[in-house]
């Protein structure tokens, strides 16, 4: 392969190595978005699944920022208002809320799993280019070091 060819293919490596790492930071960040939310909605059936235990009134701490709470007291858990989307909540049975939200952690695993699964293939493919890039490098490098003999 001639020096010219080399130094092209290392460009062209570098240039793919670079998009290659932006994108393995893309997922990355997509990863932890989608664990946010399934850490939330995780958090929220736990909560209902506890409040479904209680039976009678219960008074709890309501947070209301800055660190900040008040009492409150639950007199009825039949029903849970849930968002559905854009800036909407309706009201839905405890039992049909928590399905809900089951559905929901499906689907986001679901993303998790395929996304988590685009990294692995975008970091494979960034070690092979790299890979390649270092023995083009180590070949201009040897064709540019002049051998000594003594």
């Amino acid at each position: 392969m001639s020096s010219s060819r080399v130094e092209e293919e290392l460009r062209r490596l570098s240039v793919e190595i670079r998009f290659l790492e932006q994108t393995a930071e893309a997922l990355s960040s997509r990863i932890n978005m989608v664990n946010a939310a399934i850490a939330d909605l995780t958090y929220a059936m736990m909560t209902m699944e506890g409040l479904e235990k209680q039976k009678g009134s219960m008074e709890i701490l309501v947070p209301i920022g800055g660190n900040s709470y008040i009492n409150a007291k639950i007199e009825n858990v039949d029903k849970v208002t849930i968002g559905i989307g854009a800036g909407v909540s309706v009201e839905k049975s405890l039992q049909e809320a928590k399905e809900i939200i089951n559905r929901r952690l499906e689907e986001l695993e679901k993303s998790r799993d395929s996304l988590q699964q685009q990294l692995s293939q975008v970091a494979e493919k960034i070690n092979e280019d790299r890979e390649r890039f270092e023995e083009l490098a180590a070949k201009i490098t040897a064709k540019e070091t002049p051998s000594k003999n003594v």
